[in-house]
């Protein structure tokens, strides 16, 4: 099948960091997978772009890349009030008016505004520059509280690591969750990270070594075929249940039950691209008892059946 084409327009001075969730996601195949992405760079200007950290990165193509993507990336833009070159935004609508979906990490939200490809939707941007940014655009709905919008056809971030967890359900939604799995598992990180950008806004105590519940996630999820219940989860990490469940919300920001049932539904996925089982004995392997379970759940949560996933994304026949 043909390569998706990412552009990623860069603005001085560039955030490398941003960059790089960027071009790990989209830029790097995973091991013994082929390649599904093609990843370039543009800027306004080609030649010697400054960034952040000090240094200069070369920059060949100018905004004529963005007329041959498929998906347009705005990986940050700063300061986040810095002014949007009209031809920016130019470049934006058209390729958006042609079909391309256009993406913004973090302060890159600020550029899709200027553009008006935002009016009347819902965005996020880093949690620090979300009130400045409603008050600059009242026309968005700007929500704080997620690490990321998608619209299928524009989508925006939070703060700079929300960008990879965006990358990350793009690349999901374009070729499925086992392929998403081992792009994340390349990057060792989490296929998908759980809560809000607000857990992060303050800066809580840590929490001690013996607190995390690192073990009891791995242990719960090696057993996801089997009766999972709060009081059963609460007496493996021997806690009551509340303190359990404070101690998700804290380190998670969610619930057992919500953590629960999202890695059911991932495990599903992989098992609805990767073989050929019927729906009932996915639904019984993942721990949701039935095929109309499973079914109810996937319509719930996907937007769509078991079998018209598995005609998507499945790998077999």
């Amino acid at each position: 099948m043909p390569l998706h084409r990412v552009v990623a327009v860069l603005s001085p001075p560039q955030s490398p960091f941003e960059l790089a969730c960027v071009s790990e996601v989209f830029g790097t195949a995973p091991q013994d997978a082929a390649p599904r992405y093609d990843f370039r760079v543009c800027a306004e200007r080609p030649g010697p772009l400054p960034t952040t950290a000090g240094y200069a990165m070369l920059v060949e193509e100018g905004l004529d890349a963005v007329r041959e993507a498929d998906t347009v990336v705005v990986p940050g833009w700063q300061p986040p009030d810095a002014p949007v070159p009209p031809t920016v935004t130019a470049a934006l609508r058209a390729a958006h008016r042609r079909g391309a979906r256009i993406v913004a990490i973090c302060t890159g939200a600020t550029v899709l505004a200027h553009a008006g490809l935002l009016d009347g939707r819902r965005a996020t941007t880093h949690w620090r520059n979300a009130a400045r940014f409603a008050a600059a655009f009242p026309e968005v709905r700007m929500d704080p509280d997620v690490l990321f919008v998608d619209h299928g056809d524009v989508a925006t971030s939070a703060g700079t690591g929300a960008g990879i967890d965006l990358c990350l359900h793009l690349v999901r939604r374009d070729l499925g969750a086992a392929y998403a799995a081992q792009v994340a598992r390349r990057m060792v990180l989490p296929p998908h990270r759980e809560g809000s950008q607000l857990q992060y806004a303050e800066q809580p105590a840590p929490a001690r070594a013996d607190e995390s519940l690192a073990p009891l996630l791995e242990w719960a999820a090696s057993r996801l075929d089997a009766r999972l219940t709060l009081d059963g989860l609460a007496e493996r990490a021997g806690l009551s249940g509340r303190t359990l469940a404070r101690r998700f919300t804290e380190q998670l920001g969610t619930s057992p039950g919500r953590w629960l049932l999202g890695r059911r539904l991932d495990a599903a996925r992989v098992l609805l691209e990767q073989t050929d089982l019927p729906v009932e004995a996915v639904a019984t392997r993942v721990g949701l008892a039935s095929a109309v379970n499973l079914r109810r759940r996937f319509r719930a949560h996907l937007g769509t059946t078991p079998g018209a996933y598995r005609r998507t994304f499945g790998e077999r026949g």
